[in-house]
């Protein structure tokens, strides 16, 4: 819901590392993939039930996802850095729940299905959007510097980092948060999909279903 308007301090933080990083050779597609790992591990963490371990790690795992971004703009944008990006991010923010559920399945199963179900209701809408506005030439006005179009919506990529810090800090919560999460998703998933009833409407040329 802010991202975009979080992002001139982003870029202003992110900015030193990144030409540093720029200067000895390091490509934006490393540190994704790094970046990528390192939330591997914190899954990992969390279902063990290393919570600290598995803060850290998310934390980590946001700070190479805000270099890759920093280093790509310094050292030239492509489109496979823009599809890495956003899938591996993706993946991350399913896996982190499976980590829940894996931590204490009795009580976590349930709300991290639920969970990961809201996600792939935000991912889908959010990926289905970007796909006909790329057809159209579209783009979004608030996060130009983007690779593909970037729908925003009440979930975004910051109200889901501190919802998973929330997790960590508050495992025993899990529960009651997940559904909650998961509800504010669901309205996301709800408002984009009117955005795309709108925005691709009758008066556009028909596309083929199949």
């Amino acid at each position: 819901m802010i991202d975009s308007a979080l992002l001139p301090m982003q870029r202003s933080l992110m900015d030193p590392p990144a030409r540093w990083l720029a200067a000895r050779g390091v490509a934006a597609d490393q540190v994704t993939v790094t970046g990528f790992a390192i939330g591997l591990l914190a899954v990992f963490a969390i279902a063990w039930g290393l919570w600290s371990v598995g803060l850290v790690l998310i934390l980590l795992n946001r700070l190479c996802d805000g270099l890759d971004g920093a280093l790509a703009r310094r050292v030239g944008t492509t489109d496979r850095g823009a599809f890495l990006d956003i899938a591996l991010d993706f993946a991350f923010y399913a896996l982190v729940p499976v980590g829940v559920a894996f931590a204490d399945p009795a009580a976590n199963a349930l709300p991290a299905a639920v969970l990961i179900a809201a996600f792939v209701g935000t991912g889908s809408s959010f990926l289905a959007f970007s796909t006909i506005a790329a057809q159209k030439g579209l783009t979004a006005d608030a996060y130009p510097s983007k690779g593909i179009y970037y729908l925003g919506g009440l979930t975004e990529g910051f109200e889901t980092i501190v919802f998973f810090i929330l997790i960590c800090l508050l495992p025993q919560y899990f529960a009651p948060m997940a559904y909650g999460f998961a509800a504010a998703c669901a309205l996301t998933t709800a408002i984009r999909w009117h955005q795309g009833w709108v925005a691709f409407g009758p008066q556009d040329t028909p596309h083929d279903k199949t």
